[in-house]
């Protein structure tokens, strides 16, 4: 997940002031509201259309998304007026993974073969719970390039379980 660095910046920013604020779960509310309305291609074009004023660009957006936190909408007219609308979703994104680091939770991204049951995804976060310390929620793919087993990535680290790379290993020990 490839996200924009500009991004966490704004995300960086929005989140410490809404914990100022003790807001923090209401703003990802709004924000998530927001990105999930502005990543209409239609709107977009309106938004970025540099032939409309700003005042008609803001009524519009706020019509649409009706009452927010007040961070938030100060943070989509922030980005209306620098024309960088397409990184709220972004932004959400980043917000999102602060929020869980806040509350001491670990996101891992699964990929196996075959969709994972809820009894497979709660071993898995166990287990991860047991190895990185935090409590994991497990966001789960199917990647039919796994062949078998599991592959995994907790930020940075990467758990690779798959029988393509057992049998990789196994070709490399007998070479």
């Amino acid at each position: 997940m490839r996200l924009v660095s500009s991004g966490k910046r704004y995300a960086q920013a929005l989140f410490e002031l809404a914990l100022e604020r003790g807001e923090p779960e209401n703003c990802r509310n709004s924000l998530n509201r927001a990105a999930d309305t502005v990543a209409d291609g239609r709107l977009m074009d309106i938004l970025e259309n540099p032939r409309l004023p700003f005042e008609v660009k803001k009524s519009i957006l706020s019509e649409l998304l009706g009452a927010m936190e007040p961070l938030v909408a100060n943070l989509t007219s922030l980005l209306m007026t620098r024309g960088r609308m397409r990184i709220l979703g972004d932004i959400a994104k980043h917000y999102e993974l602060l929020l869980d680091r806040h509350h001491g939770i670990v996101r891992a991204e699964v990929l196996t073969a075959v969709p994972l049951n809820e009894k497979d995804r709660e071993r898995f976060a166990t287990l991860f719970s047991d190895l990185v310390g935090h409590t994991v929620i497990i966001d789960s793919r199917v990647d039919p390039s796994t062949l078998g087993g599991f592959r995994a990535r907790i930020g940075d680290v990467l758990i690779d379980g798959s029988i393509r790379n057992a049998l990789e290993s196994l070709r490399k020990r007998l070479s």
